[in-house]
């Protein structure tokens, strides 16, 4: 009977711990917003855009060509570099 007692109390207490560990990370993760690409970025005629990456002062372009635009935070290109070299 005790054993039945003591599991039932470690059942209790594992599901409590979950639960509580879920809530944790539920209200205390970040909320993830995105840094936002300014609406000025615009590519070159007939490029498109296969992997974006986005840092504090400027905005990382790779294209189907295999070339790598870069653009400040404005939306302004600042340097094109030729991947498929």
């Amino acid at each position: 009977m005790f054993l039945k007692w003591l599991v039932i109390v470690l059942m209790i207490t594992m599901i409590g711990g979950v639960i509580t560990i879920v809530a944790l990370l539920v209200t205390r993760m970040p909320e993830g917003g995105s840094v936002g690409v300014p609406e000025a970025v615009v590519l070159p005629e007939g490029e498109r855009a296969t992997a974006v990456t986005v840092a504090e002062e400027m905005l990382l372009v790779v294209t189907e060509s295999q070339r790598l635009l870069v653009f400040d935070r404005m939306g302004t290109l600042i340097r094109e570099v030729d991947l498929a070299q």
